[in-house]
């Protein structure tokens, strides 16, 4: 599946929740955000449904994101029937990891390939300030946990916030290569002007427009083309492909600002 400027699209990024446990400065506003009722989230089946569409036109990655997915029930269940649509070579999960320590082993043998773990700093005071009160002792445990269940190639999500953590690098690669896990670097963005992601650090996302291969669908049934792009295709469960075609049609060539979403909704 291509898209209008001849980007093949083989990524679908799924946000199963708007919730998250930590309210990561970057992420959540202090005064707090509305929370989506429960009946204008996909239910499980209606997600799987958009992922067999999507497999039947090239989608071969499917990532679950939130929020927090591990805050919604039973996310093992999803894990396995998206596993069994046809097409699908991989299902990933991105976590911050605080609650991923007691399903770790319930994910990987629902089929779970690959887990991403975002943790911005090892300082557990840091940690604290830019989680807004978050344990460190949490993640670490479910980086163990995710080890000892057998996840293989896990990343580290380091979010790097000039003069924050960005001489920490070093520590944090450190930190990977001891633990046999990999760093992905990601600079810290404005949803609403995808310029404040351009800075002089190195870092491996968001990557450039032109490399752009996914779509994203939100929990309240959303497909977003572009991550930063206000644009949106409600899903008609009654012509799935359709409204899958007509996103990939929708994509822009490059994304400017996205002013109808936080990134709690999105899953970057």
């Amino acid at each position: 599946m291509f898209d209008s400027y001849n980007r093949e699209i083989n990524y679908l990024r799924i946000s199963v929740t708007d919730r998250c446990n930590l309210r990561c400065t970057y992420c959540m506003p202090e005064e707090g955000i509305r929370l989506k009722r429960h009946a204008d989230i996909l239910s499980y089946e209606k997600i799987t449904k958009v992922a067999e569409a999507a497999a039947g036109l090239g989608i071969r990655k499917v990532r679950l994101t939130g929020g927090e997915p591990l805050v919604r029930r039973n996310i093992a269940f999803l894990v396995r029937e998206l596993k069994s649509v046809p097409g699908i070579g991989e299902v990933s999960l991105t976590t911050n990891g605080t609650l991923l320590a007691p399903l770790a082993g319930e994910l990987k043998q629902a089929g779970l390939d690959r887990l991403n773990i975002s943790l911005d700093t090892l300082d557990p005071a840091k940690y604290r300030e830019v989680t807004r009160n978050g344990d460190i002792s949490l993640p670490l445990a479910g980086i163990g946990a995710a080890q000892e269940a057998g996840f293989a190639r896990t990343k580290v999500n380091m979010v790097l916030i000039p003069g924050f953590n960005d001489g920490e690098v070093e520590a944090m690669m450190d930190f990977c290569r001891r633990n046999g896990l990999r760093l992905q670097r990601i600079h810290h963005y404005s949803l609403h002007d995808l310029r404040t992601s351009q800075h002089a650090l190195e870092a491996e996302r968001p990557l450039s427009c032109a490399m752009c291969n996914r779509l994203r669908l939100t929990a309240d049934g959303m497909l977003k083309p572009c991550l930063f792009s206000d644009r949106e295709i409600a899903v008609d469960f009654n012509d799935i492909r359709a409204s899958l075609e007509r996103a990939v049609r929708a994509k822009p060539p490059n994304g400017v600002a996205c002013e109808n979403r936080g990134n709690w909704q999105i899953g970057g």
